[in-house]
């Protein structure tokens, strides 16, 4: 209520986040179940969006201002470009329930990353060690499945070592007090190292064997049952129809990453714990003074990130892919650091620009089929559209997204 009582009144905002909407609306007119073919109107929206982005940045509405034009643009092009390809190209690709299912499915080790560097960054305590304790989740959680038979004893040996990867980044923030950037990209390059020569040293040139335990899907086909009368309700059928596409089938870790979400939140901001955390993380100083333990408090938050993190790792090798290769991870640590940051270091923010990615990341598997059907020879850029959105999140919020105010100064005891 007051972030809408803050847009009222500053009617500029709301034009950029009007804007924003417009922009939006460029590309789905162009798609499933729309599929305008004129390529004006797209192109019309995308430049009234431009227009409300311009309008609100004269105005000092910068952010929002940004946000419009960005919306404009790519809104603009993505609605051009799908009047280029005919309507049975357009509904083999854009299929919004595989779409948002695929994105759930992405966006599941980057929510469990954020979150694991939320509690760190709330601490104090920097980490971009996300991608090497990722990396050493998957490569332990596929380990001890294959060699114990079980995924749950693989899923605890991969949140065990990015535990005690977390352990080290800690010792090394806290204790040694080393510069934290300088410590994370340390575990980065041991993790790398690390899992490189030990999945060469277990399984040699003949790699993971195909029948690893993996994770299961929570099945929940009851929900056909359940809408099917409620799918016949004119203008909302469809929704209900859709959910039930979505979340019928999805893997465990899934579900447990949504429920992590929330329960984060309650943590930190609803539990003496949490408010430990933050104290901890705004003015170490004064939390010591009343009785507050800053090592205690870091050295669990980080410890906690790396088991968070680890679990998103174990969940590409044994609940995604079903396999490991070396690098899995490919930069997903960065990008929920990154979606972290774009989230202002809270939970459902983080959630958010994770789940944006993951779309990015569904869209892009999808996108060189488009592609080839309307003869765009561009299909490898799409493979470069999450990296692309990262660096356009970061930049649109540097200076404007507020970190804890300890974060990333190590702490003398007195």
């Amino acid at each position: 209520m007051r972030r809408l009582r803050r847009l009222a009144a500053d009617p500029w905002r709301t034009a950029g986040w009007a804007g924003v909407g417009v922009g939006c609306l460029a590309a789905w007119v162009a798609l499933p179940p729309l599929t305008v073919r004129s390529a004006a109107l797209p192109c019309v929206l995308g430049a009234a969006a431009v227009a409300l982005g311009v309008a609100s940045l004269t105005r000092r509405a910068y952010r929002y201002g940004a946000y419009a034009v960005m919306a404009g643009v790519l809104g603009g092009l993505l609605g051009w470009a799908a009047t280029r390809s005919s309507v049975d190209n357009l509904e083999g690709v854009v299929v919004w329930s595989a779409l948002f299912a695929a994105m759930l499915r992405y966006a599941t080790p980057l929510l469990f990353a954020a979150i694991g560097g939320l509690f760190s960054e709330r601490s104090g305590v920097v980490n971009i060690g996300l991608e090497g304790m990722m990396l050493v989740g998957a490569f332990f959680g596929i380990l001890g499945a294959e060699r114990t038979g079980s995924w749950e004893l693989g899923l605890a040996a991969g949140v065990i070592a990015g535990g005690l990867a977390g352990l080290l980044h800690a010792v090394f923030s806290v204790h040694l007090r080393v510069d934290q950037i300088v410590g994370g990209t340390a575990i980065n390059f041991l993790a790398l190292g690390l899992t490189g020569y030990v999945f060469i040293d277990a399984y040699g040139q003949e790699g993971i064997p195909a029948d690893v335990p993996t994770i299961p899907d929570v099945d929940l086909g009851f929900l056909g049952g359940a809408v099917g009368v409620l799918t016949e309700l004119p203008l909302v059928g469809g929704f209900f129809q859709l959910v039930a596409d979505v979340f019928g089938q999805l893997n465990l870790m899934v579900w447990l990453a949504l429920v992590t979400i929330g329960v984060s939140w309650v943590v930190l901001f609803r539990t003496p714990t949490g408010l430990r955390i933050r104290a901890v993380g705004e003015h170490p100083r004064a939390s010591e003074t009343v009785g507050i333990s800053v090592f205690g408090i870091r050295y669990g938050a980080v410890i906690l990130s790396g088991m968070l993190a680890a679990a998103g790792g174990a969940y590409l090798s044994i609940g995604f892919v079903g396999s490991f290769n070396e690098n899995m991870t490919a930069g997903r640590g960065f990008i929920a650091l990154a979606a972290l940051i774009f989230g202002n270091w809270r939970p459902f923010g983080a959630a958010a620009a994770c789940l944006l990615f993951g779309f990015s990341q569904a869209l892009a598997q999808r996108l060189p089929v488009y592609s080839e059907s309307a003869g765009l020879p561009i299909d490898v850029l799409f493979q470069a559209l999450p990296y692309v959105l990262t660096l356009i999140a970061v930049a649109s919020v540097i200076g404007r997204s507020i970190p804890p105010a300890a974060v990333g100064r190590p702490y003398h005891k007195q």
